[in-house]
């Protein structure tokens, strides 16, 4: 049995799930009880998952035991999502866009439980979330470049697609100093090697466009991009070619 399932059983037995949840959040700490929180979305309802989520920043603040109520309600809304409860988007959204990076990330997450089971479903959406503010756009791409769902070129493609929409509002942006923006700019660092990979011809294309930008921001996203080693071992002598013009 693995300690999600474990978990599970512990807490169809349980009464009061979240002094449970609060004393084994692992938090404050590094890395908060994934397993857990992954157990609590599974075998929890709606109505716990509103109650979570409502413990915002000021009775949950980052790196606290209330932050992890909030980061599993948010993981649940992505079981809802998977469920084929299109409401729960919602709330997603609203998780997407808290100021705490753990609650963030839980949004990121459910976004991909729901494209585990409705890819098409999540690329249509993460489309319209490419135009949304910074946090949105950081949750769509996040969610969308993850290897598990980049099962064929075509969704690949199409995630590329998305992260390109993006790309178009970082370049000559305003708000570049903005904490949302350096959110944004941090998982691009990584989103595009992963989708280049599951998709080389357009993925390449796409970087050696990117590439050719002079916004400094652009340049930096490349170029962590291209120190990924995903992509040298998928093309070691282009990727030290792209390297060479984005140092020069």
């Amino acid at each position: 049995m693995s300690k999600i399932d474990t978990y599970r059983e512990h807490l169809r037995q349980m009464c009061d799930w979240e002094s449970f949840l609060l004393a084994e959040s692992r938090l404050p700490g590094p890395r908060g009880n994934l397993e857990l929180a992954r157990a609590a979305a599974d075998e929890g309802d709606a109505t716990q998952f509103a109650r979570w989520l409502a413990v915002g920043p000021g009775e949950g603040p980052t790196n606290t035991p209330g932050e992890f109520l909030a980061f599993c309600g948010a993981l649940g809304y992505g079981r809802l999502l998977a469920e084929g409860d299109g409401a729960a988007l919602t709330q997603v959204r609203q998780a997407a866009n808290d100021p705490r990076w753990r609650v963030r990330e839980a949004a990121a997450m459910a976004l991909q439980r729901w494209g585990e089971a409705d890819m098409a479903a999540l690329l249509a959406e993460a489309a319209r979330w490419a135009a949304g503010t910074r946090l949105e756009q950081r949750a769509a791409a996040a969610g969308l470049c993850e290897p598990a769902l980049l099962t064929n070129e075509a969704t690949a493609g199409r995630v590329l697609d998305v992260l390109d929409a993006i790309m178009v509002s970082v370049r000559g942006a305003a708000d570049r100093r903005s904490a949302e923006f350096v959110a944004l700019r941090k998982a691009l660092g990584y989103c595009w090697s992963v989708a280049a990979v599951a998709a080389p011809d357009k993925g390449q294309a796409l970087i050696e466009k990117w590439l050719a930008d002079d916004d400094p921001d652009v340049r930096w996203i490349m170029r962590q991009n291209l120190g990924k080693a995903r992509l040298s071992r998928l093309d070691a002598d282009w990727t030290a070619r792209q390297l060479a013009r984005v140092r020069g």
